[in-house]
């Protein structure tokens, strides 16, 4: 099984910075990609940084260019940087990691974005 914690969330100020962890714990046969999410109440969980393998990066695009996604393999650790930070940022953030053919999901740890 496979557990992922994350750490980092918090109160955070509009056009300030923040850094997301995911520690990952557990038996996988071959991590295919690891990545973010994020929710909001009544949305979709959508994609906020997701990579591969392969070194293939992939942005959901209201955070290109602001949020940066980066791994430690030898820790099992993923981060996510925030940068410039705005309102609609608000969210619970999600760590990933996909397994094929299955998906673990951490608990969530929530960022708010306010002044």
């Amino acid at each position: 099984q496979v557990r992922l914690v994350e750490s980092g969330g918090g109160l955070v100020q509009p056009g300030g910075s923040l850094t997301l962890s995911c520690a990952a714990s557990g038996t996988w046969f071959s991590i295919y990609a690891m990545g973010w999410y994020r929710q909001v109440p009544g949305k979709q969980r959508e994609l906020v940084a997701r990579t591969t393998r392969a070194g293939v990066t992939t942005y959901g695009d209201a955070v290109k260019g602001r949020f940066s996604i980066s791994r430690d393999n030898a820790k099992n650790m993923t981060y996510l940087q925030m940068n410039d930070v705005k309102s609609e940022d608000t969210a619970v953030y999600y760590c990933n990691l996909y397994d094929p053919p299955n998906y673990f999901w951490g608990q969530g740890t929530q960022v708010t974005v306010s002044s």
